[in-house]
């Protein structure tokens, strides 16, 4: 729905207007169905005293017949629905329905309840009384009225049949006037008002929306188009003057603080220029201190931790390492002791390997960097983890940039990256699946830091077809001790150990993945010697 001023004064108005006829209709409609109803029961009146004088002087003859024509008679006059003659005992004597001739009326009936509400019957009625609406067993309106017919002295003086004095009720008339014509006439009635008043209500709306288009609408929209206007920052268009009234003067005054507002602008944005510049330098240089702040205790913690329970249980393994040798000589090959103690020699030395990597995350190493061929490096680390992959039904596909240039790197460092990551993607596939390795010079300069200057950067992206690592997990694998693995399985501290090496070239690394179709990992490289030395050794986190 609209929701304009002009619309809204229209509906207001409408809907004012529409009550207020509406209540007049009804009361027009009232009053006259009200004067129709009084003339009809007038009109149903005289018929009854005309039937009545009428059949007088049949009565006082006893001439039954031409009493009965000439209630037929009057019968089939428009409107009529019944008349019937009844005497002093309820019993119908004469009737428009010959069928009902002779049967006797309930005093409870309704022609009869007004007389006998009590055990003495009326002999008069009041003529409000006379007169009476009801309902039809088939839903039509009625009115009845009754004409009582007395015992006056012309009766019980008459030759023909004698009746006593004392009877003060000969009789009574009954005529039933149908109310459908009547009814009709309101309805049409009703309509037509209804109808002249609906076309004086949209008149009487579209007449009072063209002048509230005139006079309020438009100077309104103008200040409504300025507001939007100004509120996205345009201050260059004034609003129209239109008039000299009250939306005139307020036009003036928008356009003399639109004015004002410019000439404030433009001081602002200057100042803020300025500030804006100032307040990114100091907030780039407190994030970075605040990240290599927690990041610095929260690996110089791990780390103090790593590298103390590690020292604790290197000492007593390699004491058991060393006489699980020598008992494992004395046994015979084959025996059942023999391979209890081969079990033992070998979990000896997966935790002997667990507390070697233990010791290498707490260790700070300084990378020790020259330029070296990265497509070779990849493919020496490819050849170690093939044959194992082979066996897994995993093939290693390599897609090496052969123009790609020699890289300012750690050689060893970053062939314990690749082969962390490989060992990973293969550990991830189960039934057979690919890994594919490539290498290419990144087209776009990268930052390694939020803030620092981008450099170019080469790109090695290693793509596995395995199971893939949940979204939940994604903001996890580079945290120290941090596994999807199964127990026995990993340490998670591969990737930890990987994150620290890469940021310690000046590098970035990110992963994708999705759960049932695989994960790419890609590490970022600086070109530049320079831009390979961040300033230190920073150890991040890891998934193992």
């Amino acid at each position: 729905m609209p929701k304009t001023l002009k619309f809204r004064v229209g509906l207001y108005l409408a809907v004012a207007l529409t009550a207020t006829l509406l209540v007049f209709i009804v009361l027009v409609v009232r009053h006259q169905r009200d004067e129709r109803l009084e003339m009809a029961v007038t009109h149903v009146s005289q018929l009854s005293e005309v039937i009545t004088r009428s059949t007088r002087f049949a009565m006082l003859q006893n001439q039954a017949y031409y009493v009965h024509r000439i209630i037929q008679d009057v019968g089939t006059q428009k409107g009529i629905e019944r008349i019937r003659m009844f005497n002093k005992d309820g019993v119908i004597i004469d009737s428009t329905y010959t069928r009902e001739i002779g049967q006797k009326v309930d005093r409870k009936a309704e022609s009869c309840i007004v007389c006998h509400q009590s055990d003495k019957p009326l002999t008069r009625l009041p003529g409000a009384d006379r007169s009476r609406t009801f309902t039809a067993p088939d839903g039509r309106r009625m009115l009845a009225s009754m004409e009582v017919i007395h015992n006056e002295p012309s009766c019980y003086n008459a030759g023909c049949h004698v009746h006593s004095p004392s009877e003060t009720v000969l009789g009574v008339v009954d005529i039933v006037y149908s109310l459908d014509e009547i009814e009709r006439n309101m309805r049409a009635s009703a309509a037509t008002m209804s109808g002249f008043a609906l076309g004086f209500v949209l008149i009487a709306s579209l007449f009072v929306s063209i002048f509230v288009h005139r006079l309020v609408y438009v100077p309104l929209r103008d200040l409504e188009t300025g507001a939007k206007r100004l509120a996205k920052g345009n201050l260059e268009e004034l609003i129209p003057v239109r008039n000299d009234d009250e939306f005139g003067r307020l036009a003036t005054s928008f356009n003399a603080m639109t004015v004002a507002l410019r000439k404030s602008q433009a001081e602002l944005q200057d100042w803020g220029r300025k500030l804006e510049q100032k307040v990114e330098e100091r907030t780039q240089q407190l994030r970075l201190a605040e990240a290599e702040a927690a990041h610095g205790e929260k690996m110089a913690s791990v780390g103090l931790l790593a590298a103390g329970v590690a020292h604790e249980l290197n000492n007593p393994l390699t004491g058991i390492l060393t006489f699980s040798h020598l008992i494992r000589k004395k046994l015979p090959d084959g025996s059942p002791d023999a391979e209890d103690m081969d079990l033992v020699i070998r979990e000896t030395k997966r935790c002997a390997t667990t507390i070697k990597r233990l010791l290498d995350f707490a260790r700070e190493k300084s990378p020790e960097k020259k330029f070296a061929d990265l497509n070779q490096i990849v493919e020496e680390t490819a050849r170690l983890v093939e044959r194992p992959a082979h066996l897994s039904d995993i093939r290693i596909s390599l897609e090496l940039d052969p123009e790609l240039p020699p890289v300012w790197i750690d050689e060893n460092l970053i062939k314990q990256v690749l082969m962390n990551m490989l060992v990973n993607a293969q550990h991830a596939i189960e039934g057979g699946g690919s890994i594919t390795v490539r290498t290419r010079r990144f087209p776009q300069l990268m930052s390694a830091e939020p803030g620092a200057k981008p450099v170019p950067m080469v790109e090695i992206a290693i793509i596995d077809t395995g199971c893939g690592i949940p979204a939940k997990d994604l903001q996890r694998i580079f945290d120290p001790f941090f596994t999807t693995k199964e127990v026995g399985k990993g340490t998670g501290l591969g990737l930890s150990v990987s994150y620290g090496i890469v940021k310690a070239h000046g590098g970035v690394i990110q992963v994708d993945s999705k759960v049932g179709e695989g994960s790419t990992f890609r590490v970022y490289l600086p070109l530049d010697p320079s831009s390979a030395d961040p300033g230190g050794y920073g150890r991040a986190r890891s998934e193992g």
